[in-house]
């Protein structure tokens, strides 16, 4: 069991925990949800003691193991294999058929494990920091994101691999039906305050709305009151006759207090800038073929068409052709034979996994905003600057996070004989 007592916790002007306080019990599965910015990873990292509340208390057993995932990348071993294997520790360093079970539920080929790390794409690394975790004899698991970078079946795997976990478990993931399917409880970081819950995050987002609307409509009703007993001190104080009244009004109001109305929480509202095209189909793509290996295809004779306003989803294992495609449709890839076309009026934007050969260091976000919309209204970049500070230089951000939208169909990677 943890405790968390009364943990408050503060940067500078910004306080993130006002007395907060919650219990893990025994083979829970908890869920921590919240805005950007609100607390969340600090919460991992107090409890993990990698940083320490400014009050309060956080009471983990003796001799009771946490295992959290770091960012840092810390690779000491020559092959994928033996740096997995660390997490078994010296006691079970003979159980490498688990650490090629679990390396193979997360994507990893064959032939990836007598890779040396530094040869993995970020992705992968990170891949393998989650395996040496899931390996190690730990009794909670602190997991921050933790189906960044998997593939579909990858997901499921994890999914599966976590509702088995004996231990207690604390997730913080976007995916809501991910975390719907994993967790027992769901702690939820809203107003500075921690809130606990058994069930899923739809029952927890539920009770929220239904407690603040509750507290507003008492407010309101609250305030009502004391206005009407304001006006009747005020009209009767000197009343002899009335001074029992006015005195227990003057207590009622005492004991009322006032309720201060709840904080507005700041929302962005976002729309994308696109140009109108009348036309039938936005791209077509004939006969498509490449590969990396001379007199080897990885992409052979692909056709597509995609209408206009289509939505697409490309799914396939790792290393199946997902973003090679991508990047033969954006045009930063040249196809060995076929074709791709687009009307004139259709512009494409494409966006990579980590997009950082388009940034330009010597500029800040806001910069980039701008040479993004360039002519559109000069004053959008600097709104959007300003919600959050973004006049920081590139170079000082690890990563930009990107978006996505639901697909209408979806291309499956191998499609048919056409993508192998």
């Amino acid at each position: 069991m943890i405790i968390v007592d009364n943990v408050n916790k503060r940067y500078g002007k910004q306080a993130l925990f006002d007395g907060i306080s919650f219990k893990v019990n025994r083979r829970e599965r908890v869920g921590v949800v919240g805005r950007n910015g609100h607390g969340k990873t600090t919460l991992f990292r107090l409890i993990c003691g990698k940083e320490d509340p400014d009050s309060g208390t956080i009471s983990i057993p003796k001799n009771y193991r946490i295992g959290y995932v770091e960012q840092d990348l810390d690779f000491r071993e020559e092959t994928v294999l033996a740096e997995a294997s660390r997490g078994l520790g010296h006691e079970r360093h003979d159980e490498i058929w688990r650490v090629e079970k679990v390396l193979a539920g997360l994507g990893f080929d064959r032939a990836d494990l007598e890779k040396h790390p530094s040869e993995l794409s970020g992705g992968y690394q990170v891949r393998l920091n989650l395996a040496k975790v899931l390996l190690a004899d730990y009794q909670m698991l602190l997991l921050d994101e933790p189906n960044n970078y998997l593939d579909i079946t990858s997901i499921r795997w994890l999914e599966r691999f976590l509702l088995s976990w004996p231990g207690e478990l604390m997730l913080i993931t976007h995916d809501r039906s991910f975390m719907d399917k994993v967790v027992t409880h769901v702690l939820g970081i809203h107003r500075r305050k921690a809130r606990k819950i058994p069930g899923d995050t739809g029952k927890y987002y539920s009770q929220i709305a239904l407690d603040e609307e509750t507290y507003e409509k008492t407010r309101i009703n609250d305030e009502r009151k004391q206005k009407e007993m304001d006006l009747f001190i005020s009209r009767f104080r000197a009343s002899g006759r009335l001074t029992g009244l006015v005195q227990s009004r003057i207590k009622c109001l005492e004991k009322m207090g006032k309720k201060e109305k709840l904080e507005t929480i700041k929302t962005l509202d976002f729309s994308f800038v696109e140009k109108r095209f009348h036309h039938r189909y936005a791209m077509d793509i004939k006969g498509l073929a490449f590969g990396y290996t001379p007199g080897l295809h990885l992409i052979k004779d692909f056709t597509l068409s995609i209408g206009a306003r289509d939505r697409v989803f490309v799914v396939g294992k790792n290393g199946k052709g997902k973003t090679t495609l991508l990047k033969l449709l954006a045009g930063v890839l040249k196809p060995q034979s076929g074709e791709v076309s687009s009307p004139l009026s259709v512009s494409p934007g494409y966006f990579e996994q980590t997009n950082v050969s388009g940034l330009s260091e010597s500029n800040t976000v806001l910069d980039e905003f701008a040479a993004a919309n360039s002519d559109g209204d000069p004053k959008l970049p600097r709104l959007i600057a300003s919600l959050r500070g973004f006049f920081w230089p590139i170079r000082s951000f690890a990563r930009l996070p990107g978006t996505g939208c639901w697909p209408e169909r979806a291309i499956a990677a191998p499609l048919s004989p056409s993508v192998s």
